[in-house]
């Protein structure tokens, strides 16, 4: 079984999953959560079985490398990481609609990858820039930040929501200082986990392009993601700030996010345009 059958499999067991999680919220039926949590643990299982075989299958190839060196690599590992943050995390926040969340970008990750039809799903030999050692370190630890950041995401449309329509039937939603306390901390890990990731990508530009910083579209929309949730954790550390404002600049972080992932591989041309 190839692993991109396998990842067109787990595509809707994550749909399933956050289907099940949504149920579960809605009408607060336990077992439907606990059923919702298998699915979840079967998809991402299911998941690293896939990236293992696509791994193996490299080294048999004869161009062995870890299975994160192009796009649809990239989006699939994005998916796989949101799962990983929220199951984490779920450990703490026990709450079906960040697991409905959770699941539903994975799947609309994985759909994206699997429907676009300008992605080459094919195992590909590296190119020279990427035969590095800092290649695992940068991008898992990227990754995980912008999972983090997904889930702020989420959380932070729900405050706003919540908060829209607090008169309405929708107070059925978590109470806004249960989803301003998640969104805080995840932009708090994923912003110390995206400071690594640009660390780890400033040794590995030295090593690949003897420089460790060139001001090239990716790195400079790094570092504008980066100012964003650093103004955001200052407001809340320094200014006091909670509520609207923090969930606003929460959304415009993760717009940043978006745009250095994948508008500046559509629109700009760079040194990381091979993701």
């Amino acid at each position: 079984m190839s692993d991109t059958f396998i990842i067109s499999i787990v595509t809707f067991i994550y749909f399933a999953a956050a289907f099940s999680y949504l149920i579960s919220f809605v009408f607060s039926k336990k077992p439907v959560a606990v059923a919702a949590l298998a699915l979840t643990v079967l998809g991402i299982t299911a998941q690293t079985a896939a990236f293992i075989i696509r791994w193996i299958d490299s080294y048999q190839l004869g161009i062995g490398h870890i299975p994160l060196a192009n796009f649809y690599e990239s989006i699939v590992f994005f998916s796989w990481s949101i799962i990983f943050i929220y199951l984490v995390m779920g450990r703490r926040y026990k709450n079906s609609l960040i697991g409905a969340l959770a699941n539903l970008f994975a799947f609309i990750l994985l759909a994206y990858a699997s429907l676009s039809g300008d992605m080459e799903s094919q195992i590909q030999p590296l190119v020279p820039a990427l035969q590095s050692n800092w290649l695992t370190s940068h991008v898992i630890s990227c990754f995980f930040g912008y999972a983090c950041f997904a889930i702020s995401f989420g959380t932070s449309i729900l405050y706003l929501i919540r908060q829209r329509f607090k008169k309405n039937p929708v107070n059925f939603l978590p109470e806004p200082e249960f989803l301003d306390e998640v969104t805080y901390k995840m932009i708090s890990i994923g912003f110390v986990l995206l400071t690594l990731g640009i660390i780890t990508g400033a040794a590995w530009a030295d090593h690949a392009w003897g420089r460790y910083w060139g001001w090239d579209p990716k790195e400079t929309w790094s570092l504008i993601t980066w100012l964003i949730y650093a103004a955001f954790l200052h407001a809340r550390l320094v200014r006091g700030w909670k509520g609207t404002r923090m969930s606003l600049i929460s959304i415009f972080g993760f717009l940043a996010v978006i745009f250095t992932y994948l508008g500046v591989n559509y629109v700009l041309s760079g040194l990381h345009s091979y993701l």
